[in-house]
């Protein structure tokens, strides 16, 4: 098999305790799409995590054991799927969010399984990664979940704009991914009463349906052969992007959005749809430099 090196990578990440076959699937397509090699990648917590001496190594040598027969399954599953498929596996210490993270680096996109963790659950876990991974990641990281989404036909993808550089990139994002695909693109911009003041409606939803044309209109040629429609609605972000996207594709989203504060890595948005979505998330950076 010819190497492909030149080409950044899918990033899969591999879970020997719960396997994600949804989402390994849809890192293999995805990357034979775009004719991008797939890396599989297993975090083994390092050995001073666990016990000491003798039975720390062996411990250690154990998961890492679990680790190699998790990606050797992953590969043969991936190769059943697309036998021309460059892939490449990897065992690495530490926990999985920064093993995740430092190879998002040199990654076109990354991929997840959901665990489906509530909020309660995520915060007392420590292997946790959707959430930490979605904040800090080089690239834009898709949360897959793993059964019971059905897509609609033709098939379509939501993308959240709010007005942000993140919001930008991730219409960018989901466009190609739609052109990859031959799927359409809903771009949905959603407008949020404030809890406080007085407000004329009627106006602030003109301003977001001029915002939303402009930011639309820049990319029309570029993507000319992809189905774009735009649409403002009312209500809170979360809620309306995961019910406009409850049969589609995925959503798509910008990693903080303009009502995050000064330090925050991720908005509450994606934060929300990671939880509330029940189609795949993909959560996308900001342009290099346009980030705090």
């Amino acid at each position: 098999m010819t190497s492909n090196s030149a080409v950044l990578p899918v990033v899969f990440g591999v879970d020997a305790v719960q396997p994600a076959d949804a989402a390994l699937d849809w890192a293999a397509d995805e990357a034979a799409r775009r004719g991008a090699p797939l890396q599989l990648v297993h975090a083994v917590l390092p050995a001073t995590h666990h016990v000491r001496g003798a039975e720390e190594t062996a411990h250690h040598k154990g998961l890492r054991r679990l680790g190699d027969e998790a990606l050797d399954k992953a590969t043969v599953r991936a190769h059943e799927r697309h036998p021309e498929l460059e892939v490449t596996a990897f065992v690495a210490d530490g926990t999985p969010a920064k093993v995740l993270v430092r190879r998002s680096a040199h990654a076109r996109l990354l991929v997840l399984g959901s665990r489906g963790l509530g909020r309660l659950a995520e915060a007392l876990s420590t292997l946790s990664t959707t959430v930490p991974v979605s904040a800090h990641a080089a690239c834009p990281v898709a949360v897959v979940p793993e059964a019971g989404h059905l897509v609609e036909e033709p098939p379509y993808m939501v993308v959240g704009l709010d007005g942000s550089p993140s919001a930008e990139a991730a219409l960018d994002h989901a466009l190609e991914a739609a052109a990859a695909r031959g799927a359409s693109v809903r771009a949905v911009w959603v407008w949020q009463r404030p809890l406080l003041g007085l407000c004329d409606e009627e106006a602030a939803l003109e301003a977001c349906r001029r915002h939303l044309h402009e930011v639309v209109d820049r990319r029309a040629d570029v993507y000319r052969n992809v189905p774009l429609s735009q649409n403002v609605l009312r209500g809170h972000p979360v809620d309306a992007l995961a019910a406009a996207a409850e049969n589609s594709l995925a959503v798509v989203v910008g990693r903080r959005g303009r009502e995050g504060f000064t330090g925050m890595r991720l908005g509450s948005v994606p934060h929300g749809l990671l939880h509330r979505a029940s189609c795949s998330v993909i959560t996308v950076p900001p342009p290099s430099g346009e980030e705090p």
